[in-house]
């Protein structure tokens, strides 16, 4: 089987990556970056894109799974427009590009609280991203809500204070479904996904994900 991944250099991402590379199910791997960034890896292709002319290199969006991690910071970002863009925009365009060249399902890491409707900025992005790719009819469609990441060595302090609010508000039964869960095992989860549930569409909750990261084939 093939892959196509884009957020592959995020926390998750590289994550996501480094497994399916080491996946023998998996012959080749294609991940688009905005730069060079994983070097010469047996099974890996990448392919340096801009993501503002994303059509250009569909010749590339090619498989039997499309993976998408990609997502910024509104801090990262510079503002809400440029954040919509990102988490929005190029992550549809990439899933409309690869179900048009035929790739039949899609894995998307998206949010606890993620709602169209929400009145929440990054959940209604969230959810209006999930709406709009489920319109591109996928044989296999299947997105991830986690809580919250664990990303290892983050640099991002307001990140540790909530994660340590979240660990000691999950100990006394708060907050569950914003429970933290590593990248190792979140990735685990988005490949272990696209072979367990076969659905036209599934939404993988926290429970769920816990339980499929430890799925062995």
């Amino acid at each position: 089987m093939k892959a196509i991944v884009i957020g592959g250099t995020g926390a998750t991402g590289k994550e996501l990556v480094a497994q399916l590379l080491e996946d023998s199910r998996f012959v080749a791997v294609t991940v688009l970056v905005r730069r060079p960034f994983f070097g010469q890896q047996a099974k890996l292709t990448e392919i340096v894109v801009d993501f503002e002319r994303l059509n250009e290199y569909k010749v590339h969006i090619q498989g039997d799974v499309a993976f998408s991690c990609l997502g910024t910071t509104l801090k990262d970002a510079g503002g809400k427009d440029a954040q919509w863009r990102v988490d929005h925009d190029y992550q549809l365009e990439f899933a409309a590009i690869a179900r048009a060249s035929g790739v039949e399902s899609f894995v998307l890491l998206s949010a606890f609280g993620a709602n169209a409707n929400s009145y929440f900025f990054y959940n209604k992005m969230k959810g209006k991203l999930e709406d709009n790719i489920k319109k591109l009819n996928f044989k296999q469609l299947v997105i991830l809500h986690p809580g919250g990441i664990e990303r290892p060595g983050s640099n991002r302090k307001g990140e540790r204070v909530m994660m340590k609010l979240l660990n000691a508000c999950n100990a006394i039964g708060l907050f569950k479904g914003y429970e933290p869960i590593s990248t190792n095992r979140l990735a685990k989860a988005m490949i272990a996904s696209y072979f367990k549930f076969k659905e036209t569409l599934k939404v993988v909750i926290l429970k769920e994900i816990k339980e499929i990261s430890a799925y062995q084939h």
